[in-house]
């Protein structure tokens, strides 16, 4: 999920930024330091939104760069388990498949692609046996969050399309056609039973 989060923080900026306006600075130094970063509590960094405010500056002597204490607004990603997500498959393997979902990436194990018995083949794709549902690079998808680590240096993610309105788009839209027919023969022979 998504979240706007206030921070005050000491901003540490560099020297080689001195040239700029303070405000500037700041948020250039903000924009490298906090573009990416990760951590358990409040999930990864996607982007800088705003400086608010902006204190005097301190020099720490033998640091050579200058601090200042600053509120800023950022965009956070942190997964919540039972989450759905959407994204696009970024790499196939013989194991699952990896999903891109803006901020991190996640993993769908084999098993978890879809309701069957599914192979993996050397053109990198995954194909299921019966249904012969195919995920390949590239194929947007919705999945389910049901593990999330934060061993390492990035999240772990683990993922299912096992589950009803999930998986490949396609197959989410086909899935619906077929309901809507179905609901449409229902809706017929009920009123064909009345008469």
């Amino acid at each position: 999920m998504f979240y706007e989060l206030l921070v005050k923080d000491f901003v540490r900026v560099e020297p080689n930024k001195f040239g700029l306006p303070t405000d500037e600075a700041v948020r250039t130094q903000l924009e490298e330091s906090y573009s990416g970063f990760q951590d358990k509590d409040i999930g990864t960094v996607v982007a800088v939104l705003e400086v608010l405010n902006v204190e005097e500056g301190v020099i720490i002597p033998g640091d050579g760069a200058a601090y200042y204490e600053s509120t800023f607004k950022i965009i956070v990603f942190k997964p919540e388990l039972q989450e759905i997500v959407y994204g696009k498959i970024d790499e196939i393997t013989n194991f699952g498949a990896f999903i891109d979902m803006g901020a991190i990436k996640g993993m769908i194990h084999i098993s978890q692609t879809m309701d069957d018995f599914v192979s993996f083949s050397d053109s990198g794709v995954l194909t299921g046996k019966d249904g012969k549902k195919i995920l390949s690079k590239g194929d947007k998808c919705m999945a389910r969050i049901v593990a999330i680590s934060y061993k390492g240096e990035e999240p772990k993610i683990g993922l299912t399309m096992r589950q009803p309105g999930l998986g490949k788009l396609d197959w989410i839209k086909a899935e619906k056609e077929t309901e809507k027919k179905a609901l449409k023969i229902v809706s017929k022979v009920k009123v064909e039973k009345k008469k």
